[in-house]
């Protein structure tokens, strides 16, 4: 560890831990769309809500986060993150006393709006936490907690969100109004204390923050002559990476919002927390494949390997949405180890070469993590109308669209990612 690295050991430590909190965030909201359709009898377009309401806090602050990085640097921006992430979690209290749904939407955004503070801070930092040579290590170091997040936030959900009673209509309809009543806000109030616990966690972390010293971002070289934003849409690779990237985004949310459903409604007789289960099952695999990804991608040319994870992942929605059943099911959960590299791929690809513009390219990218909120909503009006099956057809064409981005990138002569282009993480 070069002595710029020591000296700077607890913000590696700290920032490390972020990837795990947003891993963790993002993948309650599984738990959540299982929990909401039941607890406020919502059809699959309704419990979407969670996505659009989560991933359009990422939109909207996207860019403030990146300006409040350049004007006060790094710290400011990531405590501004832990703060909103802890006070959107501290919100489901008294949105499960009072029982609204659009109660629990507003918390959703907030936690959001924390996360686009740290997302947009975190990935850059780790780049210039120690030696630039070895950065792209650093940060492949990184990635590794957030699998661990996503997995902790399953499991958290499946032993303290989640119930043992299938959501069986019939039966809740025959229950005397005031028992229905008392089954309604059991199941709503069962999110109470998962978010109490991580709203008061997220809270120390920011205290740590607080008195951690943090490079600043203010003192790179060259950042006082950093061309304006706009200029950004000059480049059109960025603003393809930025359109690949809102489906990608899509397409992995949606795939693991609706896991539960489908394994329910293709498994007749799975209870929630079974069907749990294979949506941990999918981000073990998703974990796995980041290993093995970064892995190839010492041999394989980028842009290459994202056509073909994209190629694999596309063929097995599409498996998932006309064979259904058992073997459907197994597709679908063997679809996420093929998710794993596209996210930091495309970021990659897209703010390759901007230089000076990276900050700004890197905005617009995470600004079109929107694309889990639009997707999701598509995935949910289709299984409404024509079942929750042939929803899986809507992140098929999703990669496809990312197919062809890493088509068009892999036309370029040099789509290597070197140590000066780390591949951020989602």
């Amino acid at each position: 560890m070069t002595g710029k690295a020591r000296s700077y050991a607890p913000a590696i430590i700290l920032t490390v831990s972020l990837f795990f909190l947003w891993g963790m965030a993002n993948n309650l909201n599984d738990i959540l769309i299982a929990q909401f359709k039941k607890a406020f009898t919502l059809s699959d377009f309704e419990t979407s809500f969670v996505q659009q309401a989560f991933y359009l806090g990422y939109f909207c602050l996207a860019i403030p986060a990146a300006m409040l990085v350049r004007a006060r640097g790094y710290k400011a921006a990531i405590v501004t993150g832990l703060l909103l992430y802890a006070a959107g979690a501290l919100l489901f209290y008294p949105a499960a006393h009072y029982g609204e749904y659009r109660y629990f939407l507003a918390a959703l955004f907030v936690i959001a709006s924390g996360l686009a503070f740290l997302e947009t801070s975190a990935n850059p930092l780790m780049t210039e936490l120690g030696d630039p040579r070895t950065a792209a290590r650093r940060l492949n170091w990184a990635q590794a907690a957030n699998p661990v997040g996503t997995l902790t936030g399953v499991l958290i959900g499946k032993y303290f969100i989640l119930s043992e009673i299938a959501h069986d209509e019939g039966a809740i309809a025959a229950m005397t109004p005031a028992a229905r009543e008392v089954f309604y806000r059991t199941e709503t109030q069962a999110v109470q204390a998962p978010y109490l616990v991580i709203g008061l966690v997220v809270l120390a972390f920011a205290l740590a923050a607080a008195i951690i010293r943090f490079p600043d971002a203010r003192t790179e070289a060259g950042e006082d002559a950093k061309p304006p934003f706009a200029h950004v849409f000059r480049h059109p690779r960025l603003l393809f990476a930025a359109v690949a990237q809102f489906f990608y985004v899509g397409a992995q949310v949606g795939l693991w919002s609706y896991t539960i459903r489908y394994a329910q409604y293709n498994v007749p007789g799975m209870i929630e927390r079974t069907a749990a289960d294979y949506l941990f099952a999918s981000l073990l695999l998703f974990g796995i494949g980041r290993f093995i990804g970064t892995a190839l991608m010492g041999r394989i040319p980028p842009a290459r390997l994202l056509a073909l994870f994209a190629t694999a992942a596309l063929t097995l929605a599409l498996a998932a949405a006309l064979i259904g059943g058992t073997a459907g099911l197994l597709m679908l959960v063997s679809a996420s180890f093929f998710l794993s590299i596209q996210f930091p791929t495309i970021f990659a690809l897209g703010v390759e070469g901007l230089g000076p513009l990276r900050k700004a390219g890197s905005s617009l990218i995470i600004m079109a993590i929107i694309g889990g909120a639009a997707v999701t909503a598509a995935m949910g009006f289709v299984s409404d109308r024509a079942g929750i099956n042939m929803a899986m057809l809507v992140p098929g064409l999703a990669f496809l669209v990312v197919l062809v981005f890493a088509v068009v990138a892999g036309r370029d002569a040099d789509t290597r990612i070197g140590d000066d282009n780390p591949l951020p993480i989602h």
